[in-house]
């Protein structure tokens, strides 16, 4: 162990650790003792390549820093410690101690208040894609109509009938971007709500994609005690059933492939910046590829697809349905397992509505 200055270091709230040459962990802070629930004398001697199940970055470019002597700084890092994905900034450089060069590494968690602020961020960049899209929407239906009629016009006028397979041809065409334009105009406000128990809704698309895809096994792991939520059925049915006839979709050539359904209760949930003393969560979980980390942070935005042919509305009308209702959807992933969390206020006896 190092003879650090402790008065200084174990006062620290960043997570502190000394690795070796083989990222062995030779020191670790109080700090790093809560953020692993380990004690310093169990984390030493173990890797810190073991500890840390999954990186959204390459742990062995952390070596680097004892070869070149450059410092590594990440504020942006998703590690996955006790089976659980936290993102924290990272910063790596090289200490020498008493003829000995290892490796500092020091790990700290981004506060709540970032995670709001970020997720209010990307909600409002995510609005201006949708508004820009919904625009050009509108500019792309205009000429449409008109594009169909002169096809029937044209049509009538046609000498030759096998000429008019073309004409057929361009309304089909129109008649298929009138719908696609139409989806990108749905409106903005969910329907008529009503009380409704969620797992009602989740049978109702466990059965369609079972049906559709029955090589998949979808497991089912309700929380009973689960209250009604108030809801509009029709479109948070839609909901979810966009998220799992994607997963149902990418796991197409997946082996074993597996759909999780999962519901519990979460208490005092902070939503959009809003706490909620109860709410619903729901989990769907695949055991496939996983999303590009690239992806993962405008997945939701419009015609952004990680699913080759998609696109790219699905989740976008999945994340605008269930902001109507208050609710918020994110995602992590990784190889082998995708988890969208869909989070939806439950509306307690006694509590008024907004």
């Amino acid at each position: 162990m190092y003879a650090l200055p402790k008065t200084v270091i174990d006062n620290l709230i960043t997570a502190v650790l000394v690795l070796d040459n083989d990222l062995l962990v030779t020191y670790a802070n109080p700090a790093a003792e809560q953020l692993f629930c380990q004690s310093s004398r169990r984390l030493r001697g173990h890797s810190f390549t073991k500890l840390v199940k999954q990186s959204s970055i390459d742990l062995f470019v952390v070596k680097e820093t004892i070869k070149n002597g450059q410092g590594l700084t990440d504020s942006d890092v998703t590690l996955e410690i006790n089976g659980r994905q936290r993102k924290v900034e990272l910063s790596a450089s090289r200490l020498i101690y008493e003829h000995c060069t290892s490796i500092l590494l020091e790990i700290r968690t981004i506060s709540h208040q970032q995670r709001i602020s970020n997720e209010l961020s990307q909600k409002e960049q995510q609005h201006a894609a949708r508004e820009l899209v919904r625009r050009l929407a509108h500019e792309i239906k205009n000429p449409l109509g008109g594009l169909r009629g002169a096809a029937q016009l044209l049509e009538k006028m046609l000498p030759d009938p096998s000429l008019k397979e073309y004409t057929r041809i361009i309304i089909e065409q129109a008649d298929r971007l009138r719908k696609l334009v139409d989806r990108l105009l749905e409106p903005q406000k969910p329907g008529r709500l009503q009380q409704e128990n969620i797992h009602v809704i989740l049978e109702k698309v466990r059965l369609l994609v079972t049906l559709e895809s029955q090589c998949i096994n979808v497991v089912r792991d309700y929380d009973p005690s689960l209250p009604n939520i108030e809801i509009n059925p029709e479109q948070m049915e839609q909901a979810m059933l966009n998220v799992i006839n994607n997963a149902a979709q990418i796991l197409q050539d997946t082996k074993n492939a597996k759909i999780t359904l999962r519901t519990r209760t979460k208490h005092q949930v902070i939503i959009n910046g809003q706490r909620h003393r109860l709410t619903a969560r729901i989990d769907i979980s695949d055991n496939g590829p996983g999303i590009a980390t690239e992806l993962q942070d405008t997945l939701f935005y419009p015609m952004i697809s990680g699913r080759l042919g998609g696109t790219g509305l699905g989740l976008s009308i999945t994340r605008n349905l269930i902001e109507q209702h208050k609710g918020k959807i994110y995602v992590n992933s990784q190889p082998g397992n995708t988890t969208f969390t869909i989070l939806l206020p439950i509306q307690c006896v006694g509590e008024n509505h907004e």
